[in-house]
């Protein structure tokens, strides 16, 4: 399975009248086609790299596995994966999957789910998160400390976003790294799904941007408690929120954070 990659370009800077040139490193972007089945699901850009995970991060934040199990994972196309640059992904359940509506066009890599469910629909199909664990604020802040660390793809580009795990002592337990917010939350939620794990209200979502709707609702479908963002929420996100029994944090800063939703320790 392929990394995430680079590319040098050779750029001109021009800072207080002097020009200088140099070669800079900037992060790859290509499409995705994701498959359920066979049956195609999406199109969306990301950052080459757990591959595998995204595919089925994005079919179980979306609700398209019904519960069922994913049963294998591989690059396809009509020909060798090299000759598609391992860019066409399908999750296979062996058919007990339901069929999948196909998203017309791509899917934009920091827009999830675009609008295409409304929050009464959503909730009504979904069952608030019960007895999850319930942080420190030194926890938080650690996870800030940690994350700032980890992101090796962000220190040399500049350019990624970045969603961790972390545990209740604010230790990281896995991060990936994507060029679009919410393909980074769908490869670790796609780890998870692919190791089997089931404890996620015992853990904590962090994400580099902002809490839209979008993140709430792939962090509810992960199971996770708590959702840690360093930017601003949405009026629905946080109204989302608290109708899936989350705690939400937004602008979290080492000596700040608001929480929008249920509790933390102090």
């Amino acid at each position: 399975m392929r990394r995430g990659r680079t590319e040098k370009v050779l750029v001109k800077q021009i800072q207080s009248g002097d020009v200088t040139r140099f070669p800079d490193e900037v992060v790859v972007e290509e499409p995705l086609e994701i498959r359920l089945d066979g049956n195609l699901v999406a199109t969306t850009m990301r950052t080459p790299g757990h591959d595998y995970e995204l595919a089925v991060g994005f079919c179980a934040a979306e609700n398209l596995l019904d519960d069922v199990s994913v049963t294998a994972v591989r690059y396809c196309g009509e020909g060798p994966a090299a000759e598609y640059e391992y860019n066409v992904v399908t999750v296979e359940t062996g058919g007990e999957a339901p069929l999948p509506q196909p998203r017309l066009g791509n899917v934009s890599s920091s827009c999830g789910l675009c609008g295409s469910l409304a929050l009464t629909e959503l909730a009504g199909r979904m069952t608030p998160i019960s007895d999850s664990t319930t942080f420190h604020v030194d926890a938080m802040q650690r996870v800030l400390e940690e994350v700032s660390d980890r992101q090796e793809m962000f220190n040399r580009t500049g350019g990624l976003h970045a969603a961790a795990v972390f545990t209740s002592d604010g230790t990281i337990e896995l991060i990936r790294e994507d060029i679009g917010r919410h393909n980074a939350v769908d490869k670790v939620i796609g780890n998870r799904v692919l190791q089997g794990k089931s404890d996620a209200k015992e853990l904590g979502l962090f994400v580099s941007g902002r809490a839209s709707f979008e993140m709430v609702q792939k962090a509810w479908s992960g199971g996770f408690g708590t959702l840690l963002a360093v930017s601003a929420p949405s009026a629905l996100a946080v109204e989302l929120a608290k109708t899936a029994k989350m705690t939400l944090i937004g602008f979290a800063r080492q000596n700040s954070m608001n929480v929008y939703s249920g509790e933390i320790d102090q």
